[in-house]
């Protein structure tokens, strides 16, 4: 893949802005020309210019369709040998390019540096994941050699869907991409992917690397598009699933337009933790404050509420400013800083605009609650209380550094709090109570119950995914591979 992005050593010194000589990736080619509009991609924090690149055409998904059903016959002649063994090429190529990755990572996306490499670490261990559950994804034998069944003899295997319309989010702009990737190519599935247009670099990147490994043309393409190409995707018969990452606002409106294809939706949250008896109250404040502002609280289980049972919440409070206040907030390249820039003005601009309308509605700012640098789109860690769940801050998905913190009477109040959401992806419990443990597994809604920790926790093998609101259907890998093929039944 033809790039200027500078050597990693260089970017240890220096921020010097990535270029990409390339376009769109369709059909085992590169496409420098579009429709003739162009996304121009930021670094997030300098906001100088890394990329300018074309938008995809109508006819160009159109293209890119026909080579993904085109090249599910090649896909289908792979053994899982082949498909384990190139997903370990790829993961060996990508952890070749960890710091280049990284580096993009940073740049595209403002997260800050560290984070960006445990993501590339991350994406690592999802690659090799796939690349070992193909070898050991199968069907079931099937018990009916009774009443009318009696003397037959049952099993499944699984095949592969078809064509998976993938659209990945900004935040994680690998990981996230190969959590649809890396299932596809180990069950034999061809991918048209839409990579968010604030951060498509990494998706490139990877399309270079894919490139060079030998998967059949046509059975993987990148298109940077606008939202109606993006919808025309969506619509198509020959795609045979959507598989959808982002705001529940779009994911359930292509849910709405999607036909007959399934459908798997991994949308926001507004993720709570639960502070009860026994806790460590300086270690939970500690992981807390990092769970809620780490990447500026980008990502969709960042801790947005907090409910503290009564003899805990002012100890813990004060515990928590100490630890907000004690985050380094600033440039992403800085291997100290935790809280980053806001992916883009609009956001930046909101963020400011809820956190003043809960302060105008009555909440009281603990700390942060204002502007670091307005160059730079940095937005202080913001604690408030004293907010209610009509409040955009407790009710919405921030997306950002803004965290509440409440009283509540006691573990089952604390539920009933977390439940009044229309969103339910993970939470989190810090106790050391049995009992409590298990009510808030059997009646926390929500998709993950994380115990001691925040509802940020995700391991990338895990079953993830969200109720209400927060989505449909499991990502993690083998779960992901599961909503990719379908079972085959035979009966002799």
């Amino acid at each position: 893949m033809a790039s200027s992005i500078p050597t990693p050593e260089k970017q240890r010194t220096t921020r010097t802005p990535a270029t990409f000589a390339v376009g769109n990736y369709i059909n085992g080619r590169w496409e420098p020309e579009g429709d003739g509009s162009f996304i121009t991609v930021l670094d997030k924090y300098h906001g100088t210019e890394l990329a300018r690149l074309p938008r995809a055409s109508a006819a160009q998904m159109d293209q890119a369709i026909a080579a993904a059903t085109a090249s599910a016959p090649a896909l289908r002649a792979l053994s899982a040998g082949e498909r384990s063994a190139t997903l370990e090429n790829l993961a060996q190529r990508i952890e070749e390019k960890a710091e280049l990755f990284a580096h993009t990572i940073m740049q595209e996306a403002g997260k800050p540096i560290g984070y960006a490499r445990g993501e590339v670490e991350r994406a690592l261990v999802t690659v090799r994941t796939a690349a070992a559950e193909a070898l050991r994804f199968t069907g079931e034998s099937v018990a009916l050699d009774f009443g009318k069944g009696t003397g037959k003899t049952a099993f499944t295997k699984r095949v592969p869907v078809g064509v998976v319309a993938a659209i990945t989010p900004f935040n994680f702009p690998l990981n996230l991409v190969l959590h649809k990737v890396a299932p596809a190519m180990a069950t034999g599935c061809p991918v048209v992917l839409k990579p968010a247009s604030a951060t498509p670099l990494s998706a490139l990147l990877l399309a270079g690397l894919i490139a060079e490994i030998g998967w059949p043309a046509g059975a993987f393409n990148v298109l940077l598009c606008d939202n109606s190409v993006a919808e025309s995707l969506v619509k198509d018969d020959r795609v045979a699933m959507l598989s959808f990452t982002g705001s529940d606002a779009v994911g359930w409106k292509l849910k709405a337009i999607s036909g007959r294809k399934k459908v798997a939706l991994e949308l926001g949250g507004n993720a709570a933790v639960i502070i009860d008896e026994g806790t460590d109250l300086p270690a939970a404040a500690k992981a807390v404050a990092m769970g809620a502002n780490l990447y500026a609280g980008q990502t969709c289980i960042s801790t947005q509420r907090i409910f503290a049972t009564e003899p805990r919440f002012d100890p813990f409070s004060k515990m928590l400013v100490q630890e907000f206040e004690a985050l380094k907030a600033g440039d992403p390249a800085d291997p100290e800083v935790s809280v980053g820039p806001i992916i883009d003005g609009r956001h930046f601009q909101r963020i400011q605009d809820w956190c003043a309308e809960a302060v105008q509605g009555g909440a009281r700012v603990l700390t942060g609650g204002k502007v670091l640098d307005e160059a730079h789109h940095v937005f202080a860690a913001t604690l408030l209380t004293n907010t209610n769940a009509q409040m955009k801050v407790d009710r919405d998905e921030v997306f950002g550094p803004l965290t509440v913190i409440e009283p509540v009477k006691d573990i089952g109040a604390a539920i009933q709090r977390v439940n009044d959401s229309r969103y339910g992806l993970q939470a989190g419990v810090f106790t050391n109570n049995l009992a409590h443990v298990k009510r808030a597994h059997d009646e926390l809604e929500v998709g993950g119950v994380i115990i001691n920790g925040t509802p940020g926790f995700r391991i990338d093998s895990m079953p993830y995914g969200g109720v209400k609101d927060s989505g449909l259907g499991r990502e993690g890998v083998r779960y992901a591979m599961e909503e990719m093929t379908e079972p085959r039944l035979m009966v002799y």
